[in-house]
């Protein structure tokens, strides 16, 4: 009853992993929500540094600042929420299943190919005599 050698049943690991992944997205959003807030801040603040304290006045270069930042806020929303929805934990778990099948495959090709090349019984004929 308390002992420490208790087997995790397959539905607790089932219930980690799912935690473990809606932890991982809830990190993602938040990180992209700071972003987004540290956008907003850092656009006023390239614009107040241009227009009210005169630096670069000649230009007008906040609006290529901005628009190279919002192009990399972009990016990550879609990394967030297109890409990962894409290619999640489940697409990569499909992924690696079907690899470890098609090995499975091949290692049993081999295998046959080996035992109609060499079969056992002419081998161990041989070791006989």
């Amino acid at each position: 009853m308390f002992s420490k050698n208790k087997k995790k049943s397959e539905v607790d690991l089932e219930q980690h992993e799912l935690l473990e992944n809606a932890q991982s997205r809830i990190k993602q959003k938040k990180r992209l929500f700071s972003h987004f807030v540290i956008f907003l801040i850092g656009s006023v603040f390239l614009i107040l540094l241009n227009k009210i304290l005169k630096y670069g006045a000649e230009y007008d270069w906040f609006i290529w600042a901005i628009t190279f930042w919002a192009f990399l806020f972009v990016i990550h929303a879609f990394n967030v929420f297109i890409t990962q929805q894409f290619m999640g934990k489940d697409w990569e778990r499909s992924q690696r299943e079907k690899l470890v099948a098609k090995q499975k495959e091949r290692i049993a090709a081999l295998q046959k190919e080996i035992e109609t090349d060499f079969p056992l019984t002419q081998i161990n004929k041989k070791k006989e005599l």
